[in-house]
């Protein structure tokens, strides 16, 4: 066969061994499986970078993906279907029109409301999301449904951090959907004297408002996966925790990793 006599033994001597490709392979896949233990919620690209960040492991995403694919690993996440889209609203039209892409805080701010079921009870929860650093800068819950109190909760919150930057001279667009609070004369009324201007979704379509209808989906499903939200006695308490993980601990794929106080913390020393 062509083969020398000492080429053959050292063959034999490792034929049973891992080579030190092989070895870390099985190491990257075993710290895999026990962060997706730890995060359920969590696709390839956001257990890389927690391995990267706990361990000082420098690796690429298509490595991590193919050690997921072979072990079966996977985000528990649930997906949604496409919709197709709906009419604009007659007094706010989408004035957004998917460009995301906003240069400081609260340029474009995006609010919607999801449930949650919770012991029994299903809750309506509200969220206001600065889309510059995906931070959310107000949330309210409540658990008679319907009522509007939560809106104008996280509305007066954002009414006072436009007050209190004094150098702001552009208006904050506030995007949302055609939900009945958000489409009444009130809630309009209500940020009149502020330089607040509306936008909205067209009818039955989230794609319109893609930031805030995917963090809700991700939201509660790593409130269910990561932070045992079944288990969890006191639901606000475990809302305010979270939303301080996210602000703080949470990294974002599209902040380049960082999370969005670090973002925020970044551009305004530079």
């Amino acid at each position: 066969m062509d083969v020398n006599r000492s080429g053959y033994y050292k063959w034999r001597a490792r034929k049973d061994q891992l080579n030190r490709y092989e070895q870390d392979r099985k190491l990257l896949t075993e710290l895999l499986e026990e962060a997706h233990k730890r995060y359920p919620s969590y696709g390839y690209r956001r257990l890389a970078h927690y391995i990267r960040n706990t361990t000082g492991w420098v690796f690429s995403d298509h490595l991590v993906h193919q050690c997921c694919k072979a072990a079966g690993i996977h985000s528990r996440a649930r997906k949604t279907a496409y919709r197709r889209p709906g009419t604009e609203h007659v007094s706010f039209p989408n004035l957004v029109r998917n460009q995301w892409n906003a240069k400081k805080p609260l340029e474009k701010v995006v609010s919607d409301m999801t449930c949650i079921w919770h012991k029994g009870i299903t809750y309506e929860w509200v969220l206001l999301i600065d889309t510059f650093n995906r931070e959310i800068i107000a949330h309210s819950l409540s658990r008679v449904r319907g009522k509007n109190t939560p809106y104008y909760k996280c509305l007066d919150i954002l009414k006072e951090k436009i007050s209190s930057k004094k150098e702001q001279a552009t208006p904050t667009i506030l995007h949302t959907d055609q939900g009945a609070v958000y489409s009444s004369r009130a809630f309009a009324q209500a940020h009149k004297d502020y330089t607040i201007i509306r936008s909205m979704s067209r009818v039955g379509t989230p794609t319109d408002n893609p930031i805030i209808e995917s963090l809700n989906g991700w939201i509660k499903e790593e409130l269910k996966q990561d932070f045992g939200l079944k288990e969890s006695v006191n639901l606000a308490t475990l809302l305010d925790q979270y939303v301080w993980y996210y602000n703080n601990k949470r990294p974002a794929y599209c902040l380049n990793y960082k999370t969005p106080v670090q973002f925020r913390s970044e551009r305004e020393e530079t």
